[in-house]
Formats: structure tokens, C-alpha cells, sequence
């Protein structure tokens, strides 16, 4: 397989892995793919401000605020102010949020606990793609620049 190769294949798996994730989403009624990445986000019963979100799940930030807004007003989760810092707030879900959230996400975490099982030493593969994401970051920023 040439690199030409490699990358396209690269590209239809990853799109394909979201898109069955997004399947799942509107399964359950979320309109949003980014709404169930925020959700697994907040569900690891940690908080997390909206730029560590965004800068994790590459969700933008106006879209990532708009789902915490409606998010907020749902009252699934709440808004603190982090120490030291004037502009970025804590998030995290709300007893009814963890309610929601586990709803939405129970069987998915069920299904994924399945199949990791089935994969061939997992911690490597992620090692890999963490390595080649690195890699094609820095080819970015000399872009960017």
C-alpha cells in the first residue's frame, strides 16, 4: 500500500467510526454528533472546561457552547468558575445530567466493552494513532505558519 493508499483508507474508517457513532446518537434522539461527544466527555465523572472539550473532541467552540447552553438549561449540567482562571468555567453534570447521560450511553459503553475485547492489543493501536495524529499535527502547523 502506497501513502496515497494509506490515507484514504485512513480517511473512510475514521468517517465511518463516526458515522456509527452519530447512528447511535439519532437512536437515541440527539440531533447533534458533537452533543453525544460532550455527554462521553462529562460521563468520566470529571470537569471539564469548554476549551479542554473542544481541544479534545476538535468540536468548535460555538458549537460546543451552544450545546452547553441548551445543556444548561436543561439543567443536566452545572457552570463553575475555575480557580485562577477569569474566562473559562468547570462543567460538569448535574445529578439529572448523570441520569440523561448514563441513559443515552449505558448501551453504548456496553457494546464498546464488547467489542474491546476483541481487539488485538488495544493499548498499541492507540499508541499508533496517537503517534500518527502528532505527526500529521506538526505537518498542519508548518501550513498554518
Amino acid at each position: 500500500m502506497d501513502e496515497r493508499n494509506f490515507f484514504l483508507t485512513l480517511g473512510k474508517l475514521v468517517y465511518r467510526l463516526d458515522g456509527i457513532y452519530d447512528a447511535y446518537g439519532k437512536g437515541f434522539k440527539i440531533g447533534s454528533p458533537n452533543l453525544l461527544w460532550i455527554l462521553y466527555a462529562l460521563n468520566d465523572g470529571k470537569g471539564h472546561s469548554q476549551k479542554q472539550i473542544c481541544d479534545d473532541w476538535a468540536i468548535p467552540r460555538s458549537t460546543a457552547n451552544t450545546i452547553i447552553k441548551d445543556l444548561e438549561s436543561k439543567n443536566c449540567i452545572t457552570l463553575s468558575q475555575i480557580k485562577g482562571e477569569r474566562r473559562e468555567l468547570l462543567i460538569s453534570l448535574t445529578p439529572s445530567g448523570k441520569e440523561y447521560a448514563d441513559g443515552v450511553l449505558s448501551d453504548l459503553y456496553g457494546r464498546e466493552k464488547e467489542i474491546y475485547g476483541e481487539i488485538e492489543n488495544p493499548e498499541a493501536l492507540l499508541s499508533a494513532l496517537w503517534d500518527l495524529a502528532a505527526k500529521m499535527q506538526k505537518i498542519a502547523a508548518k501550513d498554518i505558519k
